[in-house]
């Protein structure tokens, strides 16, 4: 135990987990290790899932199934059923997902952050002339919030409140990792990474985006409202309409392994009482707020 605690402390040391996780071939090992995660093979299985407990507080004590042919159906695996209550404060929104909260607040002059002192805008972010000729009006002086899921949660989210989604634009990049080390040093890292904006509308009428952004082993993404998976090697169509309509903890999709989703609400809705950076929530528990 001890020398597993040391070798982890080593490897945290920021110029050192800023080199072996982006100074490398981020696509091509993010393609090889969607490759290994499919592989039926009950040795690769059971060794890379040790491999993954040794580095990481990975607990399967939750999980619906407890022996998994490949590594990524324990990495996508499903939670057993009333595990995770859903707030059903209709003033509510819930969080989509198990995570660490990221940076939040307002969006000021269409300009939001992925750590102290590094900007970015939603134009950039947004990466389509025609979502950016729509939705940094509709969210100026709103709020947003970052999600920041590890390697060993729960990858599945789900909708944060009674909504449709009408689109899917889905934007090819980069992988670069997405953990604390790596936002304090690449300037508008969300806007590199292939992501896919979800444009989403509550029953009430008010539109809101959530925004899934990919990382290094993690270019992979699946939502139930569209008929293919988007990775790396989709090729098209980037617009792909859908309409698909969710009640409030229903699941919409999942990464291949984690990630992080970005929230973003008009002014109507602000960050529920004790959400701040740093904070670990659960799917389904308070997020935001009606003002």
């Amino acid at each position: 135990m001890k020398i597993r605690h040391q070798l982890q402390n080593f490897l945290l040391q920021e110029d050192l987990n800023f080199l072996l996780t982006n100074r490398i071939p981020r696509i091509t090992l993010t393609r090889f290790m969607g490759w290994w995660s499919q592989l039926r093979h009950p040795w690769v299985v059971k060794g890379s899932i040790a491999v993954w407990r040794w580095f990481t507080d990975l607990d399967l004590s939750e999980s619906r199934q407890q022996t998994f042919a490949s590594v990524h159906e324990c990495f996508t695996r499903e939670l057993r059923p009333g595990l995770r209550p859903i707030n059903a404060d209709p003033a509510v929104m819930t969080s989509p997902c198990d995570c660490i909260v990221g940076a939040c607040g307002e969006i000021r002059d269409g300009t939001v952050f992925q750590a102290k002192g590094f900007p970015y805008t939603l134009d950039s972010l947004l990466g389509s002339m025609e979502l950016v000729q729509r939705w940094p009006s509709l969210l100026e002086g709103g709020t947003f919030v970052t999600l920041r899921l590890t390697s060993s949660m729960y990858h599945r989210f789900h909708a944060p409140c009674d909504a449709d989604l009408n689109h899917v634009t889905y934007i090819s990049g980069d992988t670069w990792n997405v953990n604390p080390i790596a936002l304090t040093r690449v300037k508008e890292l969300f806007c590199k990474n292939e992501r896919a904006v979800l444009q989403m509308k509550t029953t009430q009428g008010m539109p809101f985006l959530i925004v899934p952004v990919a990382a290094v082993l993690v270019a992979s993404m699946r939502f139930h409202a569209v008929d293919v998976l988007l990775n790396l090697r989709y090729k098209g169509p980037n617009e792909i309409p859908c309409d698909a309509s969710y009640v409030k903890g229903q699941e919409m999709g999942w990464f291949e392994h984690g990630s992080t989703i970005l929230v973003f609400v008009p002014p109507s809705f602000g960050l529920a009482d004790g959400i701040e950076s740093g904070k670990r929530i659960r799917m389904g528990e308070c997020l935001l707020k009606r003002l």
